[in-house]
C-alpha cells in the first residue's frame, strides 16, 4: 500500500512541476500586481481559469493528500512519542594519556 502511494506521489510531483512550468506569467512588473492595470481591485481583474490552472489545483490537492497519507503510514501507528536521542547509549569518555614521543 505504501509503495503504491509513494509511486502516485512521485507521479503527482512530476505532473505538478510540469503544469506549473507550462503556465504563462501574470503580467510582468510589480505595478500590475498592485492595481496598476486600471482596475479598482487590489490585484487586478481575475480572468476565467484555464485548464492548466485547474490542473494545478487538482495536482496540489493530490500532492497534499498523498503527503499526509505517507506521513501517517510512515508513523505506523506509533503512539508513544520518544526521542531518537533517548534510544542511543551515551558515549563514555575515558581519560587517556598521550603516548610519549620517542627521544631523538
Amino acid at each position: 500500500m505504501q509503495l503504491l502511494i509513494t509511486l502516485l506521489h512521485i507521479l503527482v510531483c512530476f505532473f505538478l512541476i510540469t503544469v506549473i512550468l507550462l503556465q504563462s506569467g501574470k503580467a510582468g512588473d510589480i505595478a500590475s500586481a498592485f492595481g496598476g492595470m486600471g482596475s479598482q481591485t487590489a490585484f487586478g481583474p481575475r480572468g476565467a481559469q484555464t485548464a492548466l490552472g485547474k490542473a494545478t489545483i487538482v495536482c496540489a490537492v493530490l500532492f497534499m493528500l498523498t503527503s499526509i497519507t505517507l506521513a501517517i503510514l510512515t508513523a505506523g501507528g506509533k503512539s508513544n512519542a520518544s526521542s531518537i536521542l533517548g534510544s542511543t547509549p551515551a558515549a563514555t569518555h575515558t581519560a587517556t594519556q598521550p603516548k610519549p614521543k620517542p627521544k631523538q
